[in-house]
């Protein structure tokens, strides 16, 4: 099934609703003071002239309704967002294919290859978590699922940790393209915060919903 990373704005709407209602909000206390203290200076012998009085209190009133109406908005893009995440839900227990670090840990590492358009030649590159490459290989120029058991390149066992895959696409000698490949992996919490909704994957790995291409199990 595949999903899309529409439900990942919601969030992020409602932290920038929140810091715009604040702002209006302290806006609207300063216009408060400052038309207070216009009243209380005003000039017994020359008062304000009515029209600026009712100018002056229209704009009162539009800042006011401002402000209401960012709360509003504030308080539905909460309900929205946390509606999103109870229909995700559903997702845990799940395999989400993702182009993220994942956590190998001796069983066969389910990818997702995608060669770039008119490659001749695709060379898969595995690196740890500290950056160093521990294998690199040839495989099939194809983007047919890859199972891949985790072992370096004396194809001695790999020790659990976080690894990161990419796919190399050659013409010739030369090298196209170079891409994250994407990995299946299990889903083991849905998360909402300001950054928008995310996804733990097996090892504790957080990954942003915009990066999940698709869901199995």
């Amino acid at each position: 099934m595949d999903v899309t990373s529409a439900t990942t704005t919601l969030p992020q709407t409602a932290s920038n609703a929140t810091g715009t209602a604040s702002k209006i909000s302290t806006d609207f206390d300063t216009f408060l003071k400052m038309m207070t203290t216009q009243l209380k200076n005003q000039d017994p012998l020359n008062p304000i002239d009515s029209a600026d009085y009712a100018v002056q209190l229209a704009t009162f009133s539009g800042v006011e309704q401002q402000t209401k109406t960012n709360q509003l908005l504030e308080s539905l893009q909460s309900q929205f967002g946390m509606m999103g995440m109870a229909q995700m839900a559903g997702w845990v227990g799940r395999e989400a294919r993702v182009a993220s670090p994942v956590w190998v840990e001796g069983t066969a590492v389910p990818l997702s290859p995608n060669p770039a358009t008119g490659a001749d030649r695709t060379v898969m590159v595995v690196t740890n978590a500290a950056g160093d490459v521990v294998n690199r290989r040839d495989i099939p120029v194809s983007s047919d699922p890859l199972n891949w058991t985790p072992v370096d390149m004396q194809d001695a066992p790999l020790p659990a940790g976080k690894y990161k895959f990419q796919l190399e696409s050659y013409t010739g000698d030369e090298n196209i393209a170079t891409t994250d490949m994407e990995v299946y992996a299990p889903v083991t919490e849905v998360r909402g915060g300001a950054n928008g909704t995310s996804i733990v994957i097996e090892g504790g790995i957080e990954v942003p919903v915009s990066l999940v291409t698709a869901l199995r199990g």
